[in-house]
């Protein structure tokens, strides 16, 4: 088996598992007291990232410092398969995608793995929160990681999460079977699909880095309600880690 391929199957049992803390697979973490995201880095070893990091996510994106790179190559979606499971992980509400949907970047070919949620959004727009942020997570065969953001303001229901939610299971490491189709996650997605881009890392441990991160500047809505049942089902704990230092990184557009 080629170590690229090794590598990718143990991002994607962190990215995919709904269960790996549960059967002692990992080291426990959370979003409050000692578990929480200022004592990553001192949990484990494996953590180490999370307090050493030098590219750490999420930011604050200042749109006023934000480096202009005439053709910034837009992100090909090929967005051409469903949603086939939700769970509840403890940590987040995540939806597994089936198999073949990718985007291109860097003339590198992603692997559309899962979306998930947080409340409130974890990255900012000149400091500001929005109350719910959603990221689309890829990978490449050799273990390249991309992740597209989008920031959801308050709003009309929105329908996809609706369809989501209707499954959601409400206890951790739960999973419920979900259809939903490609066309309909696409209409989830902006017209607009300008962005954002900086290097970062996994906003969870192991806080791994190395990650593009493609943050979309067009919004979604998503209303309150839908937001507190999101809260509800993780037991109403905000699951966003903190901004961390840009340092010496540049966000461009």
């Amino acid at each position: 088996m080629k170590v690229g391929k090794i590598l990718v199957s143990g991002i994607v049992a962190i990215l995919l598992s709904s269960a790996l803390l549960a059967s002692g697979q990992g080291t426990h973490w959370g979003y409050t007291g000692h578990e929480g995201p200022e004592n990553w880095g001192d949990l484990s070893a494996d953590y180490s990232l999370c307090k050493h990091g030098k590219s750490q996510s999420p930011i604050n994106i200042e749109k006023n410092v934000t480096v202009e790179t005439k053709g910034l190559e837009p992100i090909e979606f090929d967005y051409n398969t469903g949603i086939s499971s939700v769970i509840n992980n403890g940590h987040t509400i995540q939806v597994n995608f089936d198999k073949g949907s990718t985007i291109k970047i860097d003339g590198m070919s992603f692997s559309l793995l899962q979306l998930h949620f947080h409340t409130p959004s974890e990255n900012q727009i000149d400091g500001e929160h929005f109350p719910f942020e959603g990221h689309f997570v890829h990978a490449t065969e050799d273990g390249s990681l991309a992740v597209v953001g989008i920031m959801f303001e308050d709003g009309a229901e929105n329908p996809l999460i609706k369809k989501i939610w209707d499954k959601m299971p409400h206890k951790a490491n739960e999973k419920n079977a979900l259809s939903i189709s490609a066309d309909e996650v696409n209409k989830f997605l902006p017209k607009d699909k300008a962005y954002y881009r900086f290097t970062g890392s996994l906003t969870t441990p192991p806080c791994s880095e190395g990650v593009r991160w493609l943050v979309l500047k067009s919004y979604s809505t998503i209303s309150p309600a839908q937001v507190k049942e999101f809260s509800k089902a993780l037991n109403g704990v905000n699951n966003n880690r903190p901004v961390q230092p840009i340092k010496a990184r540049k966000v461009m557009h």
